[in-house]
């Protein structure tokens, strides 16, 4: 008997080990988009937090905090997220291009024109961003979705791009600003939540966003006129720390990567809805389902400036991505144009 009860004891004792090696956690925080920023934070991503055991099947509950009402920046997500201060972010690609570069690769300005595009862009490149997070921040990326297309909102009329010369333009990355720069026009780096008042104030004439997060952040309130010319689709990303990550089992694992790409697939669609309907909310057309009803002046888009934005990729924010991102990521300019690049023929 003793023969055969020491071996069944090590074998639960094994099993007990192995099984303890991978404890999820019990909770984390997670860090999300502003609040003001519109409808997806709070109609998609606050609620898949607030219900993240049950959306992911996983034991783990989450403590969900907007940036704009946590005390951090927007710009420092990926610091706060390699020192774990939050397990999960809902990471701004734009505003934390700063600490790693490589992330402008998903959205340079004339690189998304569509849905569509930026889809197949977004799946191409996600691997090469994905490294690169691992490899300097102890971060898993776990999907990108867009906010929309980034359009121009202005106080002062505007007829088209050449009248941004000599105007105060919020920007959110460097390849925007230099974009802007070469309009004549000065970029000014302002976070969301205080682009508003900025403009109010006359700090900045004209603002770069999309129509749905302008609508929810009262954009609409403060300026006469937008220009309806998309040059970026601002593009967001799901990211987990490492070391939580790494507390979950394999199929844990699974589960959690499955929940968010359902996430993902519902942001990028209900984006598109969006942004069809906060595009008519602004200029007080119907049907206005989602958001508040404004009266701006929607300026017509010439095919001049469609040409010089389709045109900026490869004339412009190319050269300006290779310069920035090479300079810290030797293979950055490589990656992306083995991936994104060969998608546009580039």
């Amino acid at each position: 008997m003793r023969n055969f009860v020491l071996p069944v004891a090590a074998t639960l004792l094994a099993s007990t080990v192995a099984t303890s090696a991978f404890a999820a956690p019990a909770s984390l925080r997670a860090l999300g988009q502003p609040v003001g920023s519109g409808a997806i934070q709070n109609n998609l991503e606050q609620p898949f937090f607030e219900n993240f055991a049950e959306r992911t099947g996983v034991g783990t509950e989450v403590r969900y905090s907007p940036v704009d009402t946590s005390g951090v920046s927007d710009a420092e997500g990926l610091r706060v997220l390699r020192n774990n201060l939050f397990g999960i972010v809902s990471l701004r690609l734009s505003q934390i291009s700063g600490d790693e570069p490589t992330l402008l690769g998903f959205d340079l300005v004339g690189q998304n024109p569509t849905y569509e595009i930026a889809r197949q862009n977004v799946d191409a490149y996600l691997p090469v961003a994905d490294a690169r997070l691992q490899e300097r921040f102890n971060s898993k990326l776990l999907g990108v979705w867009p906010a929309g297309p980034q359009v121009i909102f202005c106080e002062p009329e505007i007829g088209g791009l050449d009248d941004l010369r000599g105007k105060r333009v919020r920007v959110y990355d460097n390849i925007l600003g230099n974009f802007m720069s070469s309009l004549g026009a000065a970029p000014v780096p302002l976070s969301f939540p205080e682009t508003q008042q900025g403009i109010a104030r006359g700090v900045v004439d004209c603002g770069v966003t999309g129509p749905s997060s302008a609508n929810a952040a009262g954009w609409p309130e403060v300026t006469s006129y937008v220009y309806p010319l998309p040059v970026q689709m601002a593009m967001n990303g799901y990211a987990i720390n490492l070391n939580v990550w790494n507390q979950y089992s394999e199929e844990d694992q699974t589960r959690l990567q499955a929940a968010f790409d359902e996430l993902v697939d519902e942001i990028w669609t209900y984006s598109e809805e969006l942004y069809q309907d906060a595009s008519r909310c602004n200029i007080g057309a119907e049907p206005c389902d989602n958001g508040r009803a404004y009266s701006l002046t929607s300026i017509e888009v010439t095919d001049g400036d469609l040409q010089r934005v389709n045109e900026t990729v490869e004339a412009m924010s190319l050269p300006n991505f290779i310069e920035l991102c090479d300079r810290t990521n030797p293979s950055c300019s490589a990656d992306w144009k083995a991936t994104v690049g060969a998608n546009l023929g580039l």
